[in-house]
């Protein structure tokens, strides 16, 4: 696969504000002169330990370590692979990218994709203009009318018309340089049978422009007018650029207000979501007229942890949410439902009943299992013993999903009191033929957590995580306290001479590879007098991780200005410590004299070890290593003082 030249990179890089766009998944502040902070849109914690530096453009998390540069960002946050991370951010900078040599193959193969999404995105400009101005378009208009949806909405969402006649987007497009081939592999045409002649694909429709995560038009869903013959909705096809079942409706619209709020909603139809959003829900997405897909949980996965079903409620709505809940636990997403009115959805409920009462919903969603015992409870025969005994048989194996937890209780007296039966009974006719749930911890079965919000906003705080991170094991890491950081250090004081009664060796380890740290990040954020400092600076004998060395000589040799110049592109462990330490070094104002102190530090526990290992030796030059280490730590007292008085 070819890759982009450097300049095309350096461009992207230049040109994306690196706060915008991590701010669109959690709220920043400001936390140094080059440093903002925030709760880390990687694991869920409640005390900021992730930061950025906007200048570097790169990101550290201390409690989970996530780390990387602005690709690496939109590659973990948005799910995409590098290629695609580029190409976002390419389009959101309006950066054209320029390829090395790539093979003539791939280069044939792209150029035909581009042509192809090119005649998609012009065909889907026609249609809007045809719903905004054609007089044969009216009956369109009237309809979306009907349904609550302003021209404002609508033109978000690029809803278009599809004329009558059969050829008229062939036509044009034929004239403007395409190709019937092109026609073809975009899905706008097909061939008559009769004929053999090509024709429009969609005709008399109001039109949905399917588009990807980066808000490309990869297809059309298209509604008819007519009752009865044709089918009310009709889908492009299969193609290379659009995969029923891969995307969802309006996710390039909802994916910063789902990162953000950390819920994303699923509703079922078109206008659905178009209507959630103009009553500013704005993280709702829909399912493209398909059955909830694996590929669309992972896509749901990647916008927010939890899942609000908005789906109709009938009975297609709630067989969609049971099959919702199945794909979903696989990918351990906290699974919700938002209760319609029977017979509602979600875009007739804010025409009759306002936005605030779909808002409410949403709030107010419950955990699915819930809404399954509920929903088993209130459609179920309880007026004999049979009957009540299946309903029972129905709500064994959702029983069977639910942990030992105070959500278990609770749906267990309300089974109890709605079949009459004592508690105790319950939970040993639940417990019948089924194997012990306390392993079976799905996301859907959840405690139940608080409501959903249902948007961005400010202090809204997004709590996106990744799988592993959503699974069951120990919390995740916290920082630890920041002997390590350039900003709240406690002052240096004079050494007492009293040492530690005792230190376990991780502990020793742990401290010495922080002063490590501290010292090349003060170099970083002093680049002047940190070049002088690394030139003195030994690594192989000085520094004891072997990373850090790395680092220390990479910067040696490449400069401080620009840290992640020339790093080689395999060595994966330099960058993430490289990222670390640009973060750490914006976190406050940085004095020469706390750089000094750490480089006496360094040279101080070199000696140590030194003159530890000239009396396991048995060697004689412990007496002269004494004499320097004295020497150093002298220097060491002095250089204290000095950083007190100038903090």
């Amino acid at each position: 696969m070819a890759l982009y030249k450097r300049e095309s990179l350096d461009q992207v890089r230049d040109a994306t504000d690196f706060v915008a766009l991590v701010g669109a998944h959690t709220d920043l502040r400001r936390a140094g002169p080059s440093r903002y902070e925030g709760l880390c849109p990687f694991h869920e914690e409640r005390t900021p330990s992730f930061g950025i530096d906007p200048q570097q453009k790169v990101y550290y998390c201390f409690g989970c370590q996530a780390s990387g540069d602005l690709f690496t960002f939109v590659q973990e946050a948005e799910g995409l692979d590098f290629r695609e991370a580029v190409q976002m951010l390419a389009d959101r900078a309006g950066v054209a990218l320029q390829l090395e040599q790539e093979d003539p193959r791939e280069a044939q193969e792209r150029r035909r994709k581009e042509r192809v999404l090119a005649l998609l995105s012009r065909a889907c400009s026609y249609y809007q203009r045809l719903l905004s101005d054609s007089p044969q378009a009216a009956p369109a208009r009237e309809y979306l009318a009907a349904r609550g949806l302003r021209e404002e909405a609508l033109r978000a969402f690029a809803v278009g018309w599809a004329p009558s006649a059969p050829g008229r987007l062939v036509a044009s497009s034929l004239r403007s340089g395409f190709s019937e081939a092109e026609l073809l592999q975009s899905g706008l045409a097909q061939r008559s049978r009769e004929s053999r002649e090509l024709h429009d694909r969609f005709r008399e429709r109001i039109t949905f422009p399917l588009a990807d995560i980066r808000g490309r038009v990869l297809g059309f869903g298209a509604r008819t007018l007519r009752d009865g013959g044709a089918p009310k909705y009709l889908n492009s096809p299969d193609s290379d650029v659009y995969k029923k079942g891969s995307h969802l409706y309006g996710a390039h619209l909802a994916r910063s207000h789902a990162a953000k709020s950390g819920v994303v909603i699923l509703c079922e139809g078109y206008t659905d979501v178009i209507a959630m959003h103009q009553a500013g829900i704005l993280n709702a997405v829909g399912l493209m007229g398909t059955a909830l897909t694996p590929q669309q949980v992972a896509e749901l996965s990647r916008l927010a942890p939890q899942l609000v079903l908005a789906l109709d409620a009938d009975s297609a709505g709630q067989e969609a949410m049971l099959k919702a809940s199945k794909v979903a636990a696989e990918r351990k997403i906290q699974l919700l439902v938002a209760e319609l009115p029977a017979g509602a959805d979600p875009a007739q409920l804010i025409l009759e009943q306002g936005a605030e009462s779909m808002q409410e919903l949403v709030s107010g969603a419950i955990p699915f299992v819930r809404f399954r015992v509920q929903r088993t409870l209130e459609a179920g025969d309880l007026s004999s013993p049979e009957a009540r005994d299946r309903v029972l048989d129905e709500l064994r194996p959702v029983f069977a999903e639910i942990p030992q937890s105070a959500l278990r209780l609770d749906l267990a007296r309300l089974a109890a009191s709605r079949l009459a039966l004592p508690e105790s009974l319950l939970d040993t006719l639940l417990r019948q033929d089924q194997p012990t749930a306390g392993a079976q911890r799905g996301a859907q079965a959840g405690p139940q957590r608080r409501a959903p919000s249902l948007q961005t906003g400010p202090g809204t705080a997004r709590r996106r995580q990744r799988a592993s991170s959503r699974q069951e094991g120990p919390a995740p890491a916290r920082r630890q306290p920041r002997a390590h950081s350039l900003q709240d250090r406690p002052a240096p004081a004079r050494r007492q001479r009293r040492e530690p009664t005792s230190l376990s060796a991780a502990t020793v380890t742990r401290q010495r590879i922080e002063v490590e740290r501290a010292f090349l990040a003060l170099c970083i954020a002093l680049p002047q007098q940190g070049e002088r400092a690394l030139k003195r600076l030994r690594p192989e004998a000085q520094l004891t991780d072997e990373v850090l060395r790395r680092v220390a000589s990479h910067l040696a040799l490449n400069g401080l200005t620009e840290p992640l110049a020339g790093i080689e592109a395999g060595d994966v462990e330099v960058q993430k410590e490289l990222a670390r330490l640009i973060v750490q070094a914006g976190e406050g104002e940085a004095a020469e004299a706390m750089l000094a102190v750490c480089e006496l530090q360094l040279q101080l526990a070199h000696l140590d070890r030194l003159i530890q290992a000239a009396r396991a030796n048995g060697e004689r030059e412990v007496t002269a290593l004494a004499g320097r280490r004295a020497q150093v730590q002298s220097e060491l007292d002095r250089a204290q003082e000095l950083a007190l008085q100038s903090s």
